[in-house]
């Protein structure tokens, strides 16, 4: 069972204005939150394409639906497709479980022959199922090899990265996708120990950050290692990239008048989300002084949520891990 909660579900669902009968893409199941609802909502003459790059996290969804008396109605069809790509599916009469990278959403579609979607969500929080699994070593709560992988057949992982990369490479990760204050120090500190010894185990890695930084910052509203170790897992998993290639794929895959739903949980996410959507909402951008329009560029998006929606008190209370939630919302013109 997940113990995933997912956050700004009924914000999220809400404003893809989901219909009975609708093609909507899940491009990142997760525990699976989002999509249990989306099935309920589309029904049985819709269309789910769920994507994650956890291979565990589709099979986890997969045998929760099948073991429930009132969706048994799933069976379970393991195949490939042998296509321009490559990725294991699992079919269940209107799920469509594909084990990719959200980055290829253009190709999943075309090895599927599915032309497009009534709407698309992608929330870009890991799960408190990958969190909470020891031996992926996201979390410093544990003692695990440093992997961090979402997909496990990748060959870079968090010990590579903490044991290959330069100073200088560490502390703009750090810097970059942690917004790490002390990145510098915890850089330095990382280099100086793995010439001692490889860094291999997470609880290694807590005790250099606590030898790096001062004693005042481990008493904050955030644990001290938090930073580090989400840069680690961005930087693993090459998140920010494949964000920027997800959207505009995204949006082109959407039928006129069907929605893209992002959630965000880091400053740099929310940036790229925000303006890639600017972007495309943008319509002509000839020079102010030409009379006429010249480009003829004409805006492919309506922003939906100027603000990004946040999570009400009730919802962070119940759920810590949705406090820096941020959904942005656009509709295909």
């Amino acid at each position: 069972m997940s113990i995933h909660k997912p956050v700004l579900l009924e914000e999220s669902l809400e404003k893809l204005n989901l219909k009975k009968g609708g093609t909507v893409i899940d491009a990142t199941l997760g525990g699976g939150g989002h999509s249990r609802e989306i099935l309920k909502m589309i029904g049985d003459e819709g269309k789910l394409i769920a994507i994650d790059r956890d291979a565990e996290a589709l099979k986890k969804f997969a045998e929760i639906l099948t073991s429930q008396p009132k969706t048994n109605r799933y069976q379970t069809d393991d195949y490939q497709f042998l296509n321009n790509s490559q990725f294991p599916i699992i079919k269940l009469k209107n799920l469509i479980l594909v084990n990719d990278n959200f980055a290829n959403l253009e190709k999943i579609l075309k090895v599927l022959k599915i032309k497009n979607a009534d709407a698309v969500l992608a929330d870009l929080g890991i799960s408190s199922d990958q969190l909470e699994d020891a031996e992926r070593g996201f979390s410093f709560q544990k003692n695990a090899e440093l992997d961090m992988r979402m997909n496990r057949s990748s060959q870079k992982t968090a010990q590579k990265i903490l044991n290959t990369y330069s100073q200088h490479d560490l502390e703009k990760i750090l810097s970059e996708f942690g917004e790490e204050y002390y990145a510098r120090k915890i850089a330095k500190a990382i280099v100086i120990r793995r010439k001692i010894q490889p860094i291999k185990k997470t609880l290694d890695l807590l005790e250099i950050i606590s030898g790096a930084v001062p004693g005042k910052y481990k008493h904050g509203r955030k644990h001290f290692a938090t930073k580090t170790f989400q840069a680690l897992r961005m930087e693993v998993n090459n998140e920010l990239e494949n964000i920027k290639v997800f959207l505009p794929q995204a949006i082109n895959v959407l039928k006129k008048s069907g929605r893209l739903a992002v959630i965000s949980f880091h400053s740099g996410e929310d940036r790229i989300v925000k303006n890639i959507f600017k972007e495309n909402a943008r319509g002509c951008i000839c020079p102010p002084e030409f009379p006429v329009c010249r480009c003829g560029r004409k805006p492919k998006i309506k922003i939906i949520t100027r603000k990004p929606i946040i999570p009400n008190t009730e919802e962070i209370k119940n759920n810590l891990r949705s406090r820096s939630a941020k959904l942005r919302v656009a509709e295909k013109l």
